[in-house]
């Protein structure tokens, strides 16, 4: 098969590797030439995804996969057009923002010939597939879908970083906006991807017609808003969990040692492009949902919850240094998109207190330009917060940070030993943990 992919981001080039890899002519699409330049280099333009450069190296000379900024030279010839163009949320409505996919549906309209697949790989809100871009597609086209060409979403399940291995895991869902469209869907994921054994599903794992394009969409929402609604209830169980002197890790792992029980872990910050947004995208279609809007509401608190501990802890925070350690939404993944360094950030600052971040994988360049002051361990702190699960950040304690006063560990991470001495805050674990000092009062 001749394949376009449109946008070779994170997601979007491993796919496009993958098809390649299995067979097909692929070219990508991307708006940002340096991108382009990249992949026709066979250089991969972002790092941390395991294989994808050693997979660059074999199908780009070979001519399996090429790049481009111009719809025209991938979508005429493509028998398959698969789309992965972000899709944002604004922060301050919670509406999503379809500038980007509008501008590549309509180039993709423009080019598009008879006969092809569209398939929608963007987590969309319910709806989206049939109510927007079926008559986008057909009024930029002037063909009609369903008869000249077919359409279906089929959300994409991987984390970055482990892309390959995660298409081989998980069923690949599909959802048509009609039966021969989600059968072309059916054929054309089955002919791109291949399927570990998985005794544990209730059916073989591999393709899965959802029946519609509107359940495809609320799967992917659901899976993930799943995930944000139960680290909420874990924040609220540590929240109160601190307050009266419980741990409520070992309270997790008690009810969790039951199989009805899944507790997830509370922490500082939900970060990344799928959690902290997905929810949103949910409530947009579905504003009778309390219980979702209650849960974001929740974990968005948390970087200025563990801040107001901190200065309920030590009195005040004006004046005093605080290191933030971890830029990275989550440990070991260099990418800090809705990370909660950004929150914790500002509410040390307006707290009044003199904030640098310490990242292990950013330079001190790469952290100026996130307006952040770079902190080197060694270097004097009054507070360290940790945000980011690093595994480095394990083996620190108060040595590395002379003249330390208060460890607020947002992770859990930290080993106590390692800061005697230092009074330790770590959410979930019922309060401060070491010398009890300070105006105001500790608590726990």
């Amino acid at each position: 098969m001749q394949i376009a992919v449109i946008a070779l981001g994170k997601i979007g080039l491993p796919l496009a590797v993958q098809f390649a890899d299995a067979g097909h002519d692929v070219v990508g699409v991307d708006i940002n030439p340096e991108v382009v330049a990249a992949v026709n280099e066979a250089r991969e333009p972002f790092p941390g995804e395991a294989h994808l450069q050693e997979k660059l190296e074999a199908l780009v000379p070979a001519g399996r996969l090429r790049a481009t900024t111009d719809y025209a030279e991938a979508v005429p010839a493509a028998d398959a057009v698969v789309l992965v163009v972000p899709l944002f949320v604004d922060d301050n409505t919670w509406e999503p923002d379809f500038a980007w996919m509008d501008r590549a549906t309509r180039s993709l309209g423009e080019h598009l010939r008879a006969d092809t697949l569209v398939s929608y790989e963007t987590t969309l809100p319910v709806g989206t597939t049939r109510g927007r871009w079926k008559p986008m597609l057909e009024q930029t086209s002037g063909l009609v879908e369903g008869r000249d060409f077919h359409v279906v979403f089929s959300p994409e399940r991987v984390l970055t970083g482990r892309v390959f291995a995660d298409l081989r895991k998980y069923p690949k869902l599909i959802g048509g906006l009609s039966k021969e469209g989600a059968a072309r869907a059916k054929a054309f994921y089955e002919s791109v991807l291949e399927f570990d054994e998985r005794p544990d599903l209730q059916r073989p794992n591999g393709v899965w017609d959802l029946g519609s394009a509107e359940a495809a969409e609320l799967a992917k929402l659901a899976e993930t808003t799943y995930r944000d609604v139960n680290i909420g209830l874990a924040n609220q169980f540590a929240r109160f969990a601190d307050r009266t002197g419980i741990d409520i890790y070992k309270v997790i792992e008690a009810s969790n040692s039951q199989p009805y029980s899944h507790i997830h872990r509370p922490g500082i910050a939900v970060g990344g492009h799928c959690i902290p947004v997905y929810p949103r995208l949910y409530l947009a279609t579905d504003s009778e949902a309390s219980i979702v809007r209650t849960a974001r509401v929740m974990n968005a608190s948390m970087p200025q919850n563990l801040v107001d501990d901190a200065v309920r802890t030590l009195g005040s925070l004006e004046g005093l240094s605080a290191v933030v350690l971890g830029a990275a939404y989550r440990g070991g993944v260099k990418e800090t998109a809705f990370s909660g360094v950004f929150p914790t950030v500002d509410a040390l600052r307006a707290a009044g207190a003199n904030v640098t971040v310490h990242d292990p994988l950013y330079s001190d360049e790469e952290l100026e330009r996130f307006g952040f002051a770079p902190h080197h361990l060694g270097e004097p702190a009054d507070v360290v917060v940790v945000q980011a699960d690093h595994r480095e950040y394990r083996d620190l304690g108060a040595i590395d940070f002379p003249n330390v006063r208060l460890l607020v560990d947002g992770r859990n991470v930290t080993e106590p030993g390692r800061w005697l001495g230092t009074p330790r805050l770590v959410v979930g674990a019922g309060g401060v943990d070491g010398p009890s000092f300070a105006a105001g009062g500790a608590h726990g």
